[in-house]
């Protein structure tokens, strides 16, 4: 596979929860953290205002550092803890550095969180391809929350590494972990492996290895696995293959139908809020494009 690198975040994964700091400590002595978390992070998702969660969600992280140094075996906590480092990371942060240090850190919990659910799984990031191909492979359902995160974390890895030839060359470890969740259940996630294969095939104009018509497959399948809910997948449609391709007609319709959307889908509010901002400024700067 061609090395490929993200410029731009393509798509904000965001999976966040939030606590007020008052009820850390009485949520620490009563021993429910990953339904509390469970709880909280689908709550979360169904809410629209993504100033309030960006507002809130630095004081839930430090406490999710605290919750897995208390239990730092825990795949589930160790999971949870990258997929929120990854989404605030994506959405809410534009300094380099900072982004930097947050991706590092949702990394290592990610990598940690499948070494500890397979032991065969440890030093996975510095395994020679083949090897780490034969690993990802053996992986069944029960290792999908593991494997789909790590995937994730790995993508915004990456994006703030995009300087480091060594990181770029790890896209294909990314690809080889989204298909071995489409391998294993591709609706895992309303279809979501889709939307991250799609992306790294438009990446790149086809010139520089880039396979936009594989991508738009991918895309289509994600829209069509989630029932359209996944109003982000759209947006990513448009940005990456529909402009690239010079496709004016998708990239408005794609977009139309975003704003046009009720973004109050269960489990999806946040998320399609956004996707709703993003639309807007596509669809504002198109003339300056197409």
């Amino acid at each position: 596979m061609q090395p490929h690198y993200f410029k731009k975040k393509a798509y904000p994964f965001v999976m966040f929860c939030i606590l007020p700091l008052g009820l850390v400590l009485l949520v620490q002595g009563c021993g429910v953290k990953s339904n509390m978390m469970t709880s909280l992070s689908r709550t979360i998702l169904n809410n629209n205002d993504l100033a309030m969660v960006e507002s809130g969600a630095p004081a839930y992280l430090i406490m999710v550092d605290s919750l897995i140094d208390q239990d730092p075996n825990s795949p589930e906590m160790l999971s949870s803890g990258a997929q929120l480092y990854t989404a605030y990371s994506d959405v809410f942060v534009t300094d380099r550095e900072r982004k930097k240090k947050l991706a590092d850190k949702a990394m290592d919990y990610a990598l940690k969180a499948v070494c500890v659910a397979q032991s065969n799984a440890c030093d996975l990031k510095q395994k020679p391809f083949k090897p780490f191909s034969a690993i990802v492979n053996a992986m069944e359902k029960n290792d999908l929350p593991y494997l789909f995160t790590l995937g994730k974390a790995w993508g915004a890895w990456i994006t703030t590494h995009k300087d480091d030839f060594n990181a770029l060359a790890d896209i294909a470890r990314i690809e080889a972990i989204m298909k071995r969740v489409i391998d294993v259940d591709e609706t895992y996630k309303d279809g979501e492996a889709y939307l991250y294969l799609g992306t790294l095939a438009t990446f790149l104009p086809p010139a520089l290895g880039g396979k936009p018509e594989q991508g738009k497959r991918y895309f289509e399948k994600a829209i069509s696995i989630s029932g359209g809910k996944n109003l982000m997948t759209k947006v990513v449609y448009a940005k990456f293959y529909a402009k690239m391709m010079f496709n004016r007609q998708l990239f408005d319709r794609l977009l139309n139908d975003v704003m046009e959307t009720d973004p109050n889908i269960d489990g999806y509010a946040l998320v399609n809020t956004y996707a709703q901002q993003q639309a807007k400024k596509l669809l504002a700067e198109a003339d300056d494009y197409f």
